[in-house]
């Protein structure tokens, strides 16, 4: 099975960035990025196909937020930059095995990490 590994996150004050990292330890197609804060629903953030031909962003962080991936390295990046308090969540990478499609409904994600911890203050 497939097995993902968060790592990057951190403390930052608004404005400033942080890069994300997640290390799959096999055969990914679609690869993305969701977050949740305390009390609120997971929310997906990203998510790019396995070339990376094709991505997709959220509104929240459309302009901010930078997904790529490097299949020789099997890792998948998001840089965050601009931060905003409302950045702060816990920060999920998720991957899907099967190929069925690319794009931020959580259900065609088979794959999920444990999550890294984003803190933004003001």
């Amino acid at each position: 099975q497939v097995q993902l590994v968060e790592s990057g996150g951190g403390s930052v004050q608004a404005g400033g960035s942080l890069r994300l990292s997640c290390t799959a330890s096999g055969y990914t197609y679609c690869m993305g990025w969701f977050r949740q804060a305390p009390g609120k629903e997971r929310e997906g953030i990203s998510c790019i196909s396995r070339r990376g031909f094709t991505t997709y962003y959220a509104d929240s962080v459309k302009g901010r937020f930078t997904i790529s991936r490097d299949n020789a390295k099997n890792t998948l990046y998001l840089q965050m930059n601009s931060l905003k308090p409302e950045d702060t969540a816990m920060y999920y990478c998720a991957a899907d095995s099967i190929g069925a499609g690319c794009d931020l409904d959580n259900q065609h994600f088979g794959y999920w990490g444990q999550g890294t911890q984003v803190t933004v203050s003001s």
